[in-house]
């Protein structure tokens, strides 16, 4: 374990709590793994996440083990792709359908009561999101299209611009686009969760000023206890709160220290102790991005299978057993009953 954390479960109250708790985690990279496209191990094979793996953070059986009950799978669009991105998100569609055909542990899930059946089941609800909407092009159908094959969230824009809106990583000072506003009133209509993680400052401020139903920044930290460019300021945790939804705590090692020695579990809480004192208990989650950063950066755990180590921390930190099990997952079923259904 990364950092001479405790192994996981290893405070018998901790280990009960978590595995009572409904564990839902927003955020992944792992259907890369499964097309041979890896973040967290670049030029590896294809990788099936139905079987329990050495590799990758990731996988159907470990997700089990660590007790979660719902997962975002996100489809992802790496550059490499990004003049096929429609074609490439499509296949990554297909594959968490023929993952979930294939496996006994996964449901596939596209409303809040498929996480309540999977954790009475023992199994895992596997939602699909797409992180990039270059997916759908300029194009509305392509969005309803996708939210007919199961996508029930769909992050704007990664770092990049797209016809949507300008990501944080991208020059210039334009925000959301008058096709990215169409976008945002269609998900909302549709019920597909508008996630802002990756959005410049100002087309942040600007689909907050549009949203009409709650949102989610499905993986993003503090910028008050670590001022990178992905890192949210008080004011948009709190207007992202203010809308219903939520902002979902990461493990990517960079979002959580500068410094990779110092990233660990601890250093994870002190950004959740500002999130949940800034944003407040109902609106903060789980976004891990496994499968989606690299150990050079610092690991907060090795694999999915340290979360259980989460809830000892929040424990320890001196959170109580509501706001932990609303931070392991009752946030988002919440956030996905409300906008899904």
């Amino acid at each position: 374990m990364a950092g001479g954390e405790p192994a996981a479960g290893g405070v018998p109250a901790a280990a009960a709590l978590h595995r009572s708790a409904l564990v839902f985690d927003g955020h992944c990279d792992s259907l890369l793994d499964a097309v041979g496209l890896s973040e967290s191990e670049p030029g590896a094979p294809p990788r099936d996440l139905s079987q329990r793996s050495a590799r990758g953070q990731l996988d159907l059986p470990r997700l089990a083990e660590a007790g979660v009950s719902a997962q975002f799978f996100a489809a992802f669009c790496p550059d490499s792709r990004i003049g096929q991105a429609g074609e490439h998100t499509w296949a990554l569609v297909r594959a968490l359908d023929e993952l979930c055909e294939r496996s006994p542990l996964a449901i596939r899930a596209v409303r809040a009561e498929d996480a309540r059946r999977a954790k009475a089941e023992g199994r895992v609800a596997a939602y699909l999101a797409i992180e990039g909407g270059e997916a759908i092009g300029e194009s509305l159908d392509e969005l309803r299209a996708f939210y007919a094959a199961g996508v029930r969230l769909m992050t704007l824009s990664w770092n990049r611009r797209n016809a949507i809106a300008r990501g944080v990583g991208a020059p210039g000072d334009d925000g959301l686009s008058p096709f990215g506003r169409r976008v945002v009133a269609e998900m909302e209509r549709l019920g597909m969760i508008v996630d802002v993680s990756h959005l410049s400052d100002r087309a942040l401020d600007e689909v907050l000023g549009a949203a009409e139903r709650p949102l989610v920044a499905s993986h993003s930290n503090a910028k008050a206890v670590l001022g990178h460019r992905r890192n949210l300021a008080d004011d948009q945790l709190e207007r992202i709160a203010a809308t219903g939804g939520l902002v979902g705590l990461t493990l990517a090692g960079v979002f959580v220290d500068a410094e990779p020695a110092r990233v660990g579990v601890s250093r994870l809480m002190d950004h959740l102790d500002h999130m949940l004192r800034v944003a407040g208990e109902d609106h903060v989650g789980l976004g891990t991005d496994f499968d989606g950063f690299t150990a050079p950066y610092g690991l907060v755990m090795d694999d999915c299978t340290g979360l259980p180590l989460l809830s000892a921390a929040m424990l320890e930190r001196g959170h109580g057993e509501t706001t932990i099990t609303k931070v392991l997952g009752g946030n988002w079923l919440r956030v996905v009953q409300e906008v899904v259904g």
